[in-house]
């Protein structure tokens, strides 16, 4: 079998399957192993050396044998060692494939067509045409049976899945991305670095209208329970963005501010809320009542209700 195979296909072949096992055991993430770490190139290269060295010394060695053949069988072991890599199976493959008669059966198959001297021979089908041809008759009944008879998933149906876990995807997505956040989807924030970040942005832009300790100027009073626009993270968002009554108030920071920059200021304007500012301007609005949370009395009669039905 040796003898068939040239010495570079062997020494190639060994060096790509432990080449192949070295980055299969190492797991070296998105970069292959041999350039994460150099001592797998070294090691690698140290392999390749050794097979060349394998290889050479046997040839040498044939050389060696050959020296004490006679000329006859040196001749004899020369000419089995030029023929060897032949790829007589290739070529058997080959005629398997095309099924034709060779030349020397060809007057077995010639039809009594003569054309100017060119004659007409009887061939099969090339096997491979034919099994082919079988393949896509198979493939035909199974792909009728399997999306016209029993009605599976199509192109359509697999666009359709995809658009909605890509829209849900998104949804997760928005949930995390902080400056992705609208008046939807705004939550008030708590930590401490938010928090800041809102009072460095509340201390450069609305100290004028609301005071540094929220107690309010031109702007109304931050730290009592009456509101104009509603005191929920979304409403004092909204009014950030979208800027306060129509021809009076604040105005809109939506395009001073990103997002995020506003949920963050939103967030630090609630924590005046029962604050005590040094002059507090007087009340202005309503007193603001999250309908979301219900009282403990709403509670209550939810409970009876509840246990009643």
């Amino acid at each position: 079998m040796r003898k068939l195979i040239p010495s570079w296909i062997r020494v190639l072949v060994v060096f790509f399957i432990i080449f192949g096992l070295t980055e299969y055991i190492i797991d070296s993430g998105e970069k292959p192993a041999f350039i994460e770490y150099p001592v797998v190139s070294l090691f690698l290269l140290l392999v390749l050396l050794i097979l060349i060295a394998i290889e050479a010394i046997i040839g040498a060695l044939e050389n060696v044998m050959l020296l004490k053949l006679d000329e006859e069988a040196k001749a004899r072991f020369l000419a089995e060692k030029e023929s060897s890599f032949k790829l007589t199976w290739l070529s058997n493959i080959y005629k398997k494939l095309v099924g034709a008669k060779p030349i020397e059966e060809e007057g077995d198959i010639i039809l009594d067509h003569n054309y100017d001297g060119i004659k007409e021979l009887d061939n099969n089908l090339p096997p491979w045409w034919l099994y082919g041809f079988y393949a896509t008759i198979i493939f035909g009944a199974i792909y009728m049976l399997r999306f016209h008879v029993f009605h599976g998933e199509n192109q359509f149906d697999e666009l359709e899945t995809e658009l909605a876990d890509a829209r849900m995807a998104i949804e997760e997505y928005k949930k995390t991305a902080k400056n992705l956040v609208d008046v939807n989807t705004v939550t008030q924030l708590t930590e401490a670095s938010d928090l800041n970040a809102g009072k460095t942005i509340f201390e450069t832009n609305c100290v004028a209208c609301h005071m540094a300790d929220g107690g309010g100027g031109i702007g109304p009073n931050l730290t009592d329970p009456y509101w104009i626009l509603g005191g929920d993270i979304k409403n004092v968002f909204k009014t950030i963005s979208e800027g306060g009554r129509s021809g009076k108030g604040m105005i809109s920071w939506k395009q001073q501010l990103k997002p995020l920059e506003m949920a963050q200021v939103a967030s630090y304007v609630l924590t005046f809320q029962g604050t005590t500012p040094a002059n507090p301007k007087a009340p202005e609005g309503d007193i603001w009542v999250d309908e979301t949370i219900e009282t403990p009395l709403e509670t209550a009669i939810d409970s009876i209700e509840t246990s009643t039905n």
